[in-house]
């Protein structure tokens, strides 16, 4: 492991231990990235003895004295620095109470250390100790498993993950990310332990099932939480989507299933985590508007506007911001069968306008999420689909440069029009402008304030408005 040893800050940290006569091992996620050979800017330090001084005295050698945080009631330190952040603790064992995963931690030495660690390929350390310094320190075979690409626990599956019960995500998140496979008995302890899950935060959930999101094929979390039951303990919506009916011999497409395919398409297209949610939740309201009809067979109708409507509380009880980044997902879900519908008819100007107008800035991922929504065991009917789709992409971009309609307004508003008859904000004021957009959407007028005038005061004299500025 020596060679791997070269970044300048173990030799530092190793000087400052060995002045302050404290053991110190480099242990965790770094030491696994290291021997992946991923990229890490995140390196913790285990030490037997004060590691607050440590990390003060190794902050005083590299000139970071102000970027020391200490954090007294866990006996850690953190530094930070524009490109690495380092985090100095205790050796420690630690015992958990059966309704919480805050544990109960006393000192300790390595080993016990190591024993509290998740998995395998998270409890190799390092020594920066100069009897023995580079030499890696593996209990429980964790450069067997790193090769072999497997997730495992060091004790008991059921004792690590009732002890905390984020760790069974975790695997789940480790097994995602890196292409790992999660090993028997450790796979069966997530499945015994799935309702523990019960006592962790939304927030802790959330952030280990973004992680997921972010991989690059999302889908293997899904169905490893799926099968296991995790996702039945915080996402009964999604799992509402598996399966299919059958009513006099015709079914329906697995939705859940499809979600997930189409989750692996989007992550193709974009790194974008919104566009990924959206692609997520585009059909989560199928299970509540599925209806079957003999003539037409399953149906689906409105399931896009029930299901943006389904956002926000989804986005609450999981933590999720309820910002713009929502309104995005919402945005997405409500027109993602817009460009769709638009290939199974003749293209026309207005329609194409609409979609314009009605995405906005949003136009570019809902186009994202379209292409990875066509998803289908003949290949043939998914070659049509995209061809058809890209011929709507081209016409999208044929309008909007004759057009400039995105994030249009019309040249009158409803100041304006009032102005033009001389009368304050009614009803009759929203009907015009509705009418307004919809002739500029629909090519019955120009977009010029002079066809819009003319348009307006037409309107407003059928419904009994006498215009009080005369017009040139």
């Amino acid at each position: 492991m020596k060679q791997h040893l070269t970044l300048p800050i173990f030799k530092v940290v190793s000087n400052a231990a060995q002045s302050l006569n404290i053991p110190v091992w480099v242990v965790g996620g770094f030491v696994r990235d290291l021997l992946l050979k991923r990229e890490s800017k995140d390196i913790d330090f285990v030490t037997i003895g004060d590691s607050i001084a440590l990390a003060k005295e190794v902050a005083k050698n590299i000139g970071l004295e102000n970027q020391v945080n200490i954090f007294k009631n866990f006996g850690t330190a953190h530094i930070h620095s524009a490109e690495w952040d380092y985090e100095f603790v205790g050796a420690r064992k630690e015992s958990y109470a059966e309704d919480s995963r805050k544990p109960s931690v006393t000192p300790g030495n390595l080993e016990d250390d190591q024993n509290r660690r998740d998995f395998t390929i998270n409890a190799l350390a390092i020594s920066l100790n100069p009897d023995n310094y580079g030499e890696l320190i593996d209990p429980f075979n964790g450069l067997d498993d790193l090769e072999h690409k497997i997730i495992r626990t060091p004790l008991d599956p059921d004792i690590t993950f009732s002890d905390d019960p984020l760790r069974m995500l975790r695997a789940v998140r480790f097994a995602t990310q890196l292409g790992f496979f999660i090993e028997e008995e450790t796979y069966k302890g997530i499945e015994r332990n799935a309702q523990r899950l019960s006592i962790i935060s939304p927030e802790r959930i959330t952030e280990e099932v973004n992680k997921m999101i972010l991989s690059p094929k999302p889908s293997v979390g899904f169905k490893i939480m799926f099968n296991t039951k995790l996702m039945h303990q915080f996402f009964p919506e999604l799992v509402a989507m598996q399966g299919v009916e059958f009513i006099n011999g015709k079914g329906h497409k697995d939705n859940f299933y499809h979600t997930l395919q189409v989750l692996d398409q989007t992550a193709e297209l974009t790194d974008d985590l919104w566009i990924r949610w959206a692609a997520i939740l585009h059909d989560i309201a199928k299970p509540i508007t599925k209806k079957f009809y003999p003539d037409e067979g399953w149906t689906f109708h409105g399931h896009e506007d029930k299901g943006s409507r389904m956002v926000r509380p989804i986005f609450r009880r999981m933590r999720l911001p309820l910002n713009e980044k929502m309104k995005l997902v919402e945005k997405l879900v409500q027109l993602h069968l817009r460009p769709i519908a638009l290939t199974k008819e003749h293209i026309t100007d207005s329609a194409i306008r609409r979609l314009i107008f009605d995405a906005g800035e949003e136009l570019e991922a809902l186009m994202i999420l379209c292409r990875s929504d066509i998803t289908s065991k003949n290949m043939e009917k998914v070659a049509k689909f995209k061809a058809n789709l890209t011929l709507v992409a081209e016409k999208i971009a044929d309008v909007e440069e004759r057009d400039r309609i995105r994030n249009w307004q019309p040249p009158l508003d409803g100041v304006e029009i009032m102005e033009i008859f001389g009368i304050s904000a009614g009803k009759e004021i929203g009907i015009i402008k509705n009418a307004l957009k919809d002739a500029i959407l629909d090519g019955e007028i120009a977009n010029n304030l002079e066809e819009a005038r003319n348009f307006v005061i037409s309107l407003g004299k059928s419904m009994g408005l006498k215009p009080a500025l005369t017009q040139e």
